[in-house]
């Protein structure tokens, strides 16, 4: 039979409902990436920059910026004068008591999503919320000049509806459209973002990776597709990837099963309300996981920024 036009509010045959309009932005909690990382300039994770606040010395690397440490330079050197022959006033410094300052600012952070569009989030008002929650961390992530992306599962599998791109208007655009429906292939979701993490860290490895699933983690299709799950939710967190999973379930039972997957992850689990800036001091500390600090350390969150 045919399917009902798009808008109708009628579902297809195969279970697909029109896209829900999403709900009305919001200021958000910022998602960061703890340890220091050495990507471009922005505003959300932590990072060792050219410019920022003096927060340590070392010995000069090429190529490297953040300008000569005064104080470490003449204590490296202070303990050879007499050595090396000082009989006045003034200090004899050599080329090896240089100490570069090691500065500390902010750099932007590739984000992805993944976004859970099976007929388990099919409710219109509850899509609704569901997309105007990551409509608001899509700009909070243009506000901090990150990379976004867009994969996004239902039915019988996942899709890369936006690569990485620094157009947070594509990704708003490709998210307003999503229709929902059908099973949650949410192993196929997760392994659909590690292969599209793998090649960006190939083009751009510097930059920080930050995953942010956003399901309420009920896996269906296929033979145990709850482990299925798991077992990419595992490959993601040896890989060292920052991640969030922001909990979508709602009603009065309540499974967890966005909790574990984000224990899974090596990362938190949020409830969309618990995004909101204005709700919560402090979002996602603690995570466990924390191997990889530094270049791709697992996923962290601090203040407003």
């Amino acid at each position: 039979p045919e399917e009902p036009p798009a808008g109708s509010g009628v579902p297809s045959a195969a279970g697909e409902r029109p896209a829900a309009a999403p709900g009305e932005p919001f200021r958000t909690r910022a998602l960061t990436v703890p340890g220091l990382g050495e990507g471009a300039a922005g505003r959300r994770s932590r990072a060792r920059t050219a410019q920022g606040r003096a927060t340590g010395s070392r010995r000069p690397r090429e190529g490297t910026g953040g300008g000569l440490h005064l104080t470490a330079t003449v204590r490296a050197a202070a303990p050879h004068q007499r050595a090396r022959g000082r009989s006045g006033p003034g200090l004899i410094v050599r080329r090896d008591d240089l100490r570069q300052a090691v500065r500390e600012g902010r750099e932007s952070n590739l984000v992805l999503f993944v976004v859970d569009a099976s007929g388990s989030m099919a409710a219109r008002s509850r899509m609704g919320a569901v997309k105007g929650a990551v409509l608001s961390l899509l700009l909070d992530a243009y506000q901090r000049r990150d990379k976004v992306g867009l994969v996004t599962m239902r039915r019988a599998g996942a899709e890369v509806a936006l690569p990485p791109t620094s157009s947070v208007d594509a990704a708003a655009t490709r998210l307003r459209s999503l229709p929902t429906g059908g099973r949650t292939p949410l192993a196929a979701g997760l392994l659909a973002a590690r292969e599209v993490l793998r090649v960006e860290r190939l083009r751009d490895p510097s930059r920080r990776p930050l995953l942010v699933a956003v399901t309420d983690g009920r896996a269906t299709g296929g033979p145990e597709p709850v482990e299925r799950a798991h077992r990419a939710a595992r490959l993601l967190a040896a890989d060292g990837i920052a991640s969030v999973v922001v909990d979508c379930e709602t009603g009065p039972v309540r499974l967890g099963l966005a909790g574990a997957l984000a224990g899974e992850l090596g990362g938190s689990a949020v409830t969309l309300d618990d995004l909101r800036a204005e709700t919560v001091t402090a979002l996602v500390r603690g995570v466990r996981g924390d191997r990889t600090a530094g270049a791709r350390g697992p996923a962290g969150g601090s203040g407003t920024g």
